[in-house]
């Protein structure tokens, strides 16, 4: 299991608990507002009781002080009192402000007959009044805090998380320049030493064997200069990108099985200029090789097709490999994610690195087919 196996794994677990935790807190929630409405609702039966026995003229004066204190006592619940025709007779807890305007008690009348059916008011002679009412502010209040909660806790999440990586991002970049520069440097020294030594035996010995070995220098010496270069921004030039591309196969194509064969389709001419740094860009065509080699088994094709677009240098490299998965696509350019077993998968991170931080471009997965192969594109700007 790969690291970014594991990140989704708890990606999940802390989407599902944070879910739980939404639910249970709706849950919780929404059963104290259900409560409250009950006991709203009680409040208003016992108003309603109020009202009809201050209208009941057997009730005697010590009856009438307790229900004046019962009907003053909701100060939350807004409330009226209408006749049989719904005229409106009194009301309670609305707007001090707008308490004498019909159109804005008509308004709360057909509110409070939508939320909750009335409660009738019986008295002695069979006359009927109806009291409606709707649902307090701190009942509202309570209804959305929950959601007002987790949009809260949400940002919270969001802003940590984004701060969180950006940070790592930050240490990464460190822990990869200083890596980098290291390995440049500690390969400077022994190399002036190596190319030292092959001139003072071109002196006294002559041969094939001290070019190879000259060879080998020079390219060990282009790999130090490569590490040297990240973590700066390295010059760009008008390179020809086609020498370029030819150059790359050329070096791959002596190291690598003679079952791989390579082509290079649509050079409609030998000149095709952008802005490179050659020692660097060769470095992605090498990451692009060796992992579509690898993902053949040494055995297949390798197509490098190039596009000449008005502003854009369009660059495709095919393999005839396994392929890779949809859900993959942008998870083979993360450092660590590889499917070999030997690996370090920071290849295609490398690369990507190169591309689009250092030649303002963009490296992608054009297309892959499972057991057919895959399809990498390079887009260079001119």
């Amino acid at each position: 299991m790969n690291i970014y196996t594991q990140k989704q794994r708890w990606k999940l677990f802390l989407l599902v608990a944070a879910i739980i935790i939404g639910i249970s807190s709706l849950w919780y929630t929404n059963k104290l507002v259900n409560k409250l409405s009950e006991e709203e609702r009680k409040k208003v039966e016992l108003w309603a009781d109020a009202a009809r026995q201050l209208a009941d003229v057997s009730i005697n004066a010590g009856d009438i002080g307790f229900t004046l204190n019962v009907l003053q006592s909701n100060t939350t619940v807004p409330a009226i009192l209408t006749d049989e025709k719904n005229n409106i007779i009194s009301k309670k807890n609305l707007d001090t402000l707008r308490e004498n305007d019909n159109t804005y008690l008509q308004e709360e009348l057909h509110i409070m007959q939508e939320q909750h059916p009335p409660i009738e008011v019986k008295f002695g002679n069979g006359q009927k009044n109806f009291i409606y009412y709707k649902d307090s502010v701190l009942l509202n209040q309570l209804r959305y805090y929950p959601y007002f909660q987790l949009a809260v806790i949400a940002l919270f999440l969001l802003v940590s998380y984004l701060a969180f990586s950006t940070s790592r991002k930050a240490e990464q970049n460190q822990v990869w320049v200083g890596m980098a520069k290291e390995t440049a440097h500690q390969l400077g020294t022994p190399l002036s030493s190596l190319m030292a030594w092959v001139e003072f035996l071109k002196e006294k010995v002559h041969g094939e064997h001290l070019t190879e070995i000259e060879k080998d220098i020079n390219r060990l010496n282009t790999i130090a200069e490569r590490f040297s270069k990240i973590g700066s921004a390295p010059a760009l030039k008008k390179e020809n990108v086609l020498e370029v591309l030819e150059h790359s196969v050329a070096y791959i194509k002596t190291r690598t099985s003679p079952h791989v064969s390579f082509s290079l389709n649509n050079l409609q001419s030998h000149q095709l200029y952008a802005p490179l740094n050659a020692p660097l860009f060769e470095w992605v065509l090498e990451n692009l090789f060796k992992n579509a080699i690898d993902a053949m088994s040494a055995e297949g094709s390798i197509n490098i097709s190039v596009l000449d677009q008005q502003q854009f240098v369009y660059i495709d490299v095919a393999d005839s490999g396994k392929g890779i998965p949809k859900s993959k696509f942008k998870t083979v350019f993360k450092p660590g994610y590889t499917s070999k077993n030997r690996g370090w998968g920071l290849g295609l991170s490398l690369s990507k690195r190169i591309v689009e931080e250092y030649h303002n471009g963009q490296i992608f997965v054009k297309s892959s087919d499972l057991n057919k192969g895959t399809t990498f594109r390079i887009v260079l700007r001119k």
